[in-house]
């Protein structure tokens, strides 16, 4: 404590595709010290995490279109503590909407749950469950944004920013105040 949280969802990287990590975002992630970084599915290839896992220790979960090789070696969910805060993480996929399978799964059960699936962004709660969506980094699909997330865990607060760009080169934009908070005006 405190720790500081990268968090990325349905990147959709294939081995032989053109599209990659957007290197301005892994770079977000090491100017704002994340610890640990939690990949919410869709990964597609396990080289993605090799790569994030250079910039801190990496949690992921499958995703429907994760290969075989992450389909075997990767929970379709986790929950997990940081200090007496309790997260959890889904990627949404096998319901109505990724909205609904996160708060099935974790509404009112942790503090604090993400998911993917969807493409897009979203910041709420559902009774005292904060729910996160950081959107993706690589295929807005239908959102006008890209997005990460950054979130911030100290003994008392978890303090989600989602961080959306139309161009990953725009990240290079978004200044810290002390190791790893977003100044306000800097995001979204």
């Amino acid at each position: 404590m405190p720790l500081t949280i990268g968090v990325i969802a349905d990147t959709h990287i294939y081995g032989h595709g053109a599209r990659a990590l957007p290197v301005p975002a892994l770079d977000l992630f090491r100017r704002a010290g994340v610890g640990l970084i939690v990949h919410l599915g869709d990964v597609n290839i396990a080289a993605v995490l090799d790569e994030l896992a250079e910039v801190a220790p990496v949690l992921a979960i499958a995703g429907n279109n994760d290969d075989d090789e992450l389909q075997d070696a990767l929970p379709r969910r986790l929950r997990f503590s940081v200090g007496t805060h309790t997260m959890g993480a889904i990627h949404g996929d096998g319901g109505r909407s990724a909205k609904d399978q996160v708060k099935r799964a974790f509404g009112g059960k942790v503090d604090f749950a993400m998911f993917g699936h969807s493409h897009v962004p979203y910041l709420g709660a559902v009774g005292d469950t904060t729910i996160f969506n950081p959107g993706s980094a690589t295929d807005r699909r239908w959102h006008q944004h890209f997005g990460v997330g950054i979130v911030h865990v100290t003994a008392m607060n978890i303090d989600p920013q989602l961080i959306l760009y139309t161009d990953p080169t725009h990240l290079a934009n978004i200044k810290f105040e002390g190791p790893s908070k977003p100044l306000p005006s800097e995001t979204g």
